[in-house]
């Protein structure tokens, strides 16, 4: 048997063409962000929102087109939401988050109209606009090939870009993503002492009293509409969590010198407002009428992302019952049921979140990090439970939550779950329970009347017989 041996300049021909190959289709995966700017996206696979940015709809398995050539990128089966900003496409790979893109709608010139014929009822749905990008016009294509609500997404992507949200004066972002703010009708970033109206500008103490007498009358007016009725309360609900959530930017970002010069009463007043403002609300929850298929996986996504900072409140661990009132709190009126918050918790491991959801022995579920130990937990307790006066009385739940720093309920479930590792054994009496260290290790098995001079044995026949 003979082997064909082709020539040696068609070899290079050969090669030099898989290299062009190659090369292209690198190019077009690093040349994404030459296209559009990137996205950030949290840990959990959720989109970081700009002020007063709102989520609206979305749709899975998405691919984005355009009739430029082998130059545009590669952009299939990812997740696209539509806000009121900006159109985010989301790769479903957790590990190419970071490849994430946005379209601004300010950058979409033209909404080309979907025509219905017989060859688009076998096609996926696919709507077609025009976007302007560095002096250049460019046609993009989003293809549906997932499960979601069509129908719904196209009228709301319409409504969104004739509504213009980003050109709105009071915290509007700018067409690429800067933030303005307005105050008294002038921008934040104009100069002088006087506004455009001639008026003389207010500094100083004068000027931040004034402000937020201001803001408070403003804020006591729409509590007033809101609070009409019950149709009222639910359409001010989301402008009541962007105002909120401009008071706390206002309060985080404010100077010390203005902080320093207000007594230690308005300081403390600052304060308590500013936690009260940091709990206040969400504002874009994932709801059944935007996320649809995808309601419980995005309800997942953004609940591990709330969870964070409770979490680092209670040491690494907190009932579900209280992340259930935490987070429906700061949902607002879009309240969730437990079964969907129990079931958005079972979905953590299928994305690696960060927290985990667990259920202890006697049926308590909890939500901790993943990162949280219960060996120094257990550490601690035996700590405090190999003192004189507690070798002597024992400990009460209560005494272990002082310790821990956490509420009572769940340092009883730790003591339990330290008498079942053989760390502890309980005493129950008409005054509840109490527990004991574990003195059974410490006694030698072939002399069990001998008492070793060491250990916590030998300590605690000092303590009893003191």
């Amino acid at each position: 048997m003979t082997y064909y041996d082709p020539p040696f300049h068609l070899r290079n021909k050969r090669s030099s063409r898989k290299k062009r190959v190659v090369q292209r289709t690198e190019g077009s995966m690093a040349s994404s962000n030459n296209f559009f700017p990137s996205a950030s996206v949290t840990s959990s696979g959720r989109p970081v929102f700009l002020p007063n940015e709102i989520e609206c709809q979305l749709l899975s398995a998405v691919d984005l087109e355009s009739d430029d050539g082998p130059s545009f990128p590669s952009l299939k089966s990812g997740l696209l939401i539509l806000t009121t900003h900006r159109l985010i496409w989301i790769p479903s790979n957790s590990s190419a988050h970071s490849n994430a893109i946005a379209i601004p709608l300010s950058l979409i010139t033209h909404i080309f109209s979907s025509k219905k014929s017989i060859k688009s009822i076998f096609h996926s749905p696919r709507i077609r606009f025009q976007v302007s990008l560095n002096s250049k016009s460019l046609v993009v294509t989003v293809v549906a090939r997932g499960k979601g609500d069509w129908d719904g997404f196209l009228p709301k992507f319409w409504e969104n870009w004739r509504g213009r949200a980003w050109e709105t004066s009071a915290g509007g972002s700018t067409a690429d993503g800067s933030v303005t703010t307005s105050i008294s009708g002038t921008s934040s970033n104009s100069g002088g002492f006087y506004l455009n109206d001639g008026s003389v500008r207010m500094v100083g103490l004068a000027g931040i009293l004034r402000k937020e007498q201001e803001m408070w009358e403003s804020t006591d007016k729409s509590l007033q509409e809101a609070f009409q009725d019950l149709n009222a309360l639910m359409s001010k609900a989301k402008e009541m969590v962007m105002l909120a959530e401009k008071m706390r930017q206002k309060l985080l970002s404010g100077s010390n010198s203005e902080t320093n010069a207000g007594n230690n009463e308005e300081m403390g007043s600052k304060e308590e407002m500013q936690d009260w403002l940091l709990s206040v609300g969400i504002i874009s929850p994932v709801t059944k009428e935007s996320a649809g298929a995808l309601y419980h996986q995005q309800l997942s996504r953004q609940l591990a992302d709330f969870v964070r900072t409770p979490l680092e409140r209670a040491g690494g661990m907190i009932n579900l019952i209280d992340i259930y009132c935490l987070f429906n709190r700061a949902r607002g009126t879009e309240l969730i049921s437990p079964e969907d918050l129990l079931q958005a918790c079972t979905l953590w491991e299928k994305f690696d979140a960060p927290v985990m959801l667990r259920k202890f022995d006697s049926g308590v579920m909890v939500i901790q990090n993943k990162s949280h130990s219960d060996e120094e937990v257990f550490t601690r307790i035996k700590t405090l439970v190999t003192k004189p006066d507690a070798l002597q009385a024992g400990i009460t739940a209560s005494d272990a939550a002082m310790t821990l720093g956490i509420a009572p309920a769940m340092a009883k479930e730790h003591l339990l779950t330290a008498e079942s590792r053989g760390i502890l054994c309980r005493d129950i009496s008409p005054d509840g329970f109490r527990f004991y260290i574990n003195l059974f290790p410490e006694i030698d098995s072939d002399d069990m009347h001998m008492v070793k001079d060491h250990g916590i044995y030998s300590l605690w026949v000092r303590v009893v017989s003191a």
